[in-house]
């Protein structure tokens, strides 16, 4: 079977998995999964869940948000970490939506490159889940399942690993394939723990079977 193939058969068995696997972070408009993404460096989706309940209360928009002081920023979202540069990353990135696009989020992956604390796994999510574009996000669960799977060989480097899925994951596919193996890394295939081949939908054509 060639990495291609093999990323195919995944593709479809984790679809029957997980037909419903999406984002697991909560948002009901773009700026917020801006917010929400940064929230979420070495933090869990659901403390960031939590905790932008209290930020949006206080900053319900991308204008109150951009006019905040960064300290009133930080006191909120203290709770996941990094609060002093996360608050000053979504301090600065909502300035710049707010003089420069309108308040709206560009739908361009290199302008969104541009905007404070997005790279390309922000970029990736944002594109994919909110405009519905071609993305593959290389999260952690990404990285490492892919390795594990044989799609990609002892690569680490994020940028690296989503050139190499471009070649094996048909576009539309992408962002869909990505959400669910987070929820296959948080189920199945779990990095603190021995992984649970014997109940894995995979287990047959993984490289990793066992490991």
């Amino acid at each position: 079977m060639t990495k291609k193939e093999l990323a195919l058969e995944i593709i479809k068995r984790l679809k029957k998995e997980y037909p419903d696997a999406g984002c697991t972070l909560d948002y009901n408009q773009a700026w917020k999964l801006l917010v929400s993404v940064r929230l979420a460096a070495q933090c869990t989706d659901a403390r960031v869940n939590v905790v932008v309940q209290k930020l949006y209360a206080k900053f319900p928009d991308v204008k109150s948000l951009a006019e905040a002081d960064v300290d009133a920023i930080e006191e909120i979202v203290r709770p996941c970490g990094l609060g002093r540069s996360k608050a000053r990353d979504i301090n600065a990135c909502m300035k710049i939506l707010w003089e420069q696009y309108g308040g709206n989020v560009p739908d361009d992956f290199d302008a969104l490159l541009k905007l404070p604390g997005v790279g390309r796994k922000s970029a990736n999510l944002i594109m994919g889940d909110v405009f519905g574009k071609p993305a593959i996000v290389t999260d952690t669960h990404c990285i490492r399942l892919v390795n594990r799977m044989g799609l990609v060989d002892g690569i680490k480097d994020p940028k690296k690993v989503e050139m190499e899925l471009w070649k094996l994951i048909p576009p539309e596919e992408g962002s869909d394939f990505c959400h669910r193996l987070v929820y296959h890394g948080r189920d199945v295939c779990t990095a603190r723990t021995k992984p649970y081949c014997d109940k894995c939908c995979l287990n047959d054509i993984c490289a990793g079977n066992g490991r």
